[in-house]
């Protein structure tokens, strides 16, 4: 099937599969015409690496992880090298939202405290500019 084909059969556009091709995680054929074919593999490999990316893998984890992937959800085998793979994904997601979460304490703190100090102790805005209009 061409990209066209397989971009309807996943709800994957053409643009993102030629990336999951340049990345190594697709692989197409080339026709006579230079047209990319790919097998009916395919479908269940861009279902896959949709599954896997919604995990928050990148594409690197997926490559590293694709090979031993059973089925659509996937479903991938306990063996060590693919579960420290995924723990250090897992560690680095956890450490992201712990540095969110404390900035958006921070920000939350600092809407808090000038709502506080009401509207009186700042300078007038121009809101089409967003700068201190003269007094």
């Amino acid at each position: 099937m061409r990209i066209g084909e397989l971009s309807r059969r996943t709800g994957v556009n053409a643009h993102q599969l030629r990336y999951y091709e340049a990345q190594g995680l697709l692989e197409a054929d080339r026709g006579a015409n230079g047209y990319r074919e790919y097998d009916e593999s395919a479908v269940l490999r861009v279902k896959q690496i949709r599954h896997l990316l919604g995990a928050g893998l990148s594409s690197e984890d997926i490559a590293y992880l694709l090979p031993c992937a059973v089925g659509e959800a996937p479903e991938l085998p306990g063996c060590p090298e693919l579960l420290a793979a995924m723990r250090s994904r897992l560690r680095r997601l956890d450490d992201r939202m712990a540095r969110l979460a404390q900035s958006r304490d921070a920000l939350a703190d600092y809407i808090d405290a000038a709502e506080r100090m009401g509207s009186e102790s700042y300078p007038p805005f121009d809101d089409a500019e967003l700068e201190p209009v003269p007094a």
